[in-house]
C-alpha cells in the first residue's frame, strides 16, 4: 500500500493547533464589540456604581437586623444575669455578625420589650428572634452578589444553629 502524506504525527499536531486556537479564541472574552468602546465602559461603569449602591443598602439592613438581635441578648442579659455563661459565646457571635456586615457603623434599633415572665421564655424567644434573623438573612441573599451572599449563608447557619442552642438552654433553665 501506498503511504499518504497523513502521518499521526502530523494529525495530532494539527488537531493541537485547532484545539489551541479554540482555547485561545474562549479566552478572549467580550462579546463581540471592541472593549475599549466608551459606550461599553460607560454602561460597565453604571452597571458597577448600582451594584455597589444594591450591596452597600443590602448589607446595611442585614447589619441592622444583626444589631436587632444583639440587642435583644442586651436585653435577656440584663433582666436575667443567670443566663450570661451560656448566652456570652453565642452574643459575642452575634456582635462579630453585626461587625463584619456594618459598613456603616451603625446604631442598634431598640427591639420591642421582652415580655418573658422567666428566663425560659426570655430563651424562648431569644430563639425565636434568632430564626426571624437567619430567615431574613436568607431572603437577603437571595438578592446579594456572591462574596455578600456567601456572608450572608454563613451568618443565616450560625443563627440556625444558635436557635437550636437557645431552645436547648431554654429546657435546661425551665427544669
Amino acid at each position: 500500500m501506498r503511504r499518504t502524506g497523513t502521518t499521526r504525527r502530523g494529525a495530532l499536531t494539527a488537531t493541537g493547533a485547532i484545539a489551541m486556537g479554540a482555547v485561545l479564541a474562549g479566552c478572549g472574552g467580550g462579546s463581540g464589540q471592541r472593549e475599549g468602546s466608551a459606550g461599553t465602559d460607560t454602561a460597565t461603569a453604571a452597571e458597577q456604581a448600582a451594584a455597589m449602591r444594591t450591596e452597600r443598602s443590602l448589607r446595611a439592613g442585614a447589619a441592622g437586623t444583626s444589631r436587632e438581635l444583639l440587642a435583644r441578648y442586651e436585653q435577656v442579659v440584663r433582666a436575667y444575669p443567670a443566663t450570661t455563661a451560656g448566652l456570652s459565646p453565642l452574643r459575642d457571635a452575634v456582635r462579630a455578625h453585626a461587625e463584619a456586615l456594618a459598613a456603616d457603623g451603625g446604631k442598634a434599633r431598640v427591639p420591642s420589650r421582652t415580655r418573658a415572665t422567666d428566663a425560659g421564655s426570655a430563651l424562648k424567644e431569644l430563639a425565636a428572634a434568632e430564626r426571624r434573623t437567619a430567615d431574613i438573612h436568607t431572603a437577603t441573599l437571595l438578592k446579594a452578589p456572591p462574596e455578600l451572599a456567601r456572608l450572608l449563608a454563613s451568618i443565616a447557619a450560625a443563627g440556625a444553629a444558635h436557635a437550636y442552642l437557645l431552645t436547648e438552654l431554654a429546657k435546661e433553665t425551665s427544669s
